[in-house]
C-alpha cells in the first residue's frame, strides 16, 4: 500500500496519543521519497520526527528497497530514542551480525551517486500514475484517488463483491495480474490494487484489458430488482 502520511495535525494528535498512553510509535517511512506533491520531485514526504523530541518513544524505519529499486538487498535503517537503537544493535549483532559487505556498498553507491536517477524514476512513476489514472477516468462504475506517493493505485469497482475472484478471473481471461482489494483487508473488499511501476508498453495494453473486461463483467452481473 501507499504510505500514510501523518504529518501535521495527525501526526501531531497520534504523536500526542503515545505519549499520555506510554506507547511506541512506529513509523513505517519506506516510500518518503516517492512523493510527487512536494515543491519538486525527490523531496521527501514530511516526516514523524519533525514533531518528535529525543526522549519520545518513537521508531522510524527506512529501507533502500523502494526509492533505490533495492528490493530483495534487505538493506535499511533505522531512527530510534538511544535506549531501543542500542539494544536493537546488539540484536542485529547477534543474529545476522551485519548486511552483506556488497550490499552496503551498493547502498553507500547509492546515497553517493543515486539522486539524478531517483528523480528521473520519479519523473516516469508520476507520469505512469497520471496514465493510469486517466484510463481508469474512463472506466464505467470506476472511482479511484489520486495518490501523493509510492506507485500504486487502489480504484473501487461499483457493484464489486468479490474482488479476489475478480482478479482471479481478470488473470485467466486476459492474462493482467492485479491485487485484489481484500487482501488489505475487510474494508478494501470492492477495490482492486494496481501497480504502476511498469513499463509504459506494459501498462498501455493492460489498462485496455482491464477496460475490456470491466464492461464485459458489467454485461453479465446481476441487475438489481426495482
Amino acid at each position: 500500500m501507499a504510505p500514510l502520511i501523518v504529518f501535521g495535525r495527525c501526526g501531531s494528535r497520534l504523536l500526542e496519543f503515545c505519549r499520555r498512553h506510554q506507547l511506541w510509535l512506529l513509523a513505517d517511512e519506506v516510500y518518503d521519497r516517492l512523493y510527487y506533491a512536494g515543491a519538486q520531485l525527490g523531496e521527501p514526504v514530511p516526516s514523524i520526527l519533525r514533531l518528535a523530541t529525543r526522549d519520545d518513544a518513537v521508531v522510524v524505519v527506512h529501507s533502500f528497497s523502494k526509492s533505490y529499486c533495492m528490493t530483495g538487498w534487505r538493506v535499511g535503517w533505522l531512527v530510534a530514542r538511544r535506549d531501543l537503537a542500542q539494544k536493537a544493535t546488539q540484536l542485529n549483532e547477534f543474529i545476522i551480525s551485519h548486511a552483506p559487505s556488497f550490499a552496503q556498498k551498493a547502498a553507500e553507491t547509492a546515497l553517493r551517486d543515486g539522486e539524478d536517477e531517483l528523480v528521473r524514476m520519479l519523473g516516469r512513476l508520476k507520469s505512469n500514475r497520471d496514465f493510469c489514472i486517466a484510463a481508469l477516468e474512463r472506466m464505467p462504475g470506476v472511482t479511484v484517488p489520486k495518490p501523493d506517493g509510492a506507485f500504486y493505485l487502489f480504484p473501487r469497482i461499483e457493484g464489486l463483491r468479490d474482488s479476489f475472484q475478480f482478479c482471479h478471473r481478470l488473470l485467466e481471461q486476459e492474462r493482467v495480474g492485479l491485487a485484489p482489494g481484500v487482501a488489505f483487508g475487510a474494508g478494501g473488499e470492492g477495490s482492486i490494487r494496481i501497480c504502476y511501476a511498469a513499463d509504459r508498453s506494459v501498462l498501455e495494453p493492460a489498462m485496455e484489458r482491464l477496460h475490456k473486461f470491466i464492461l464485459t463483467s458489467a454485461k453479465l452481473r446481476p441487475q438489481a430488482s426495482e
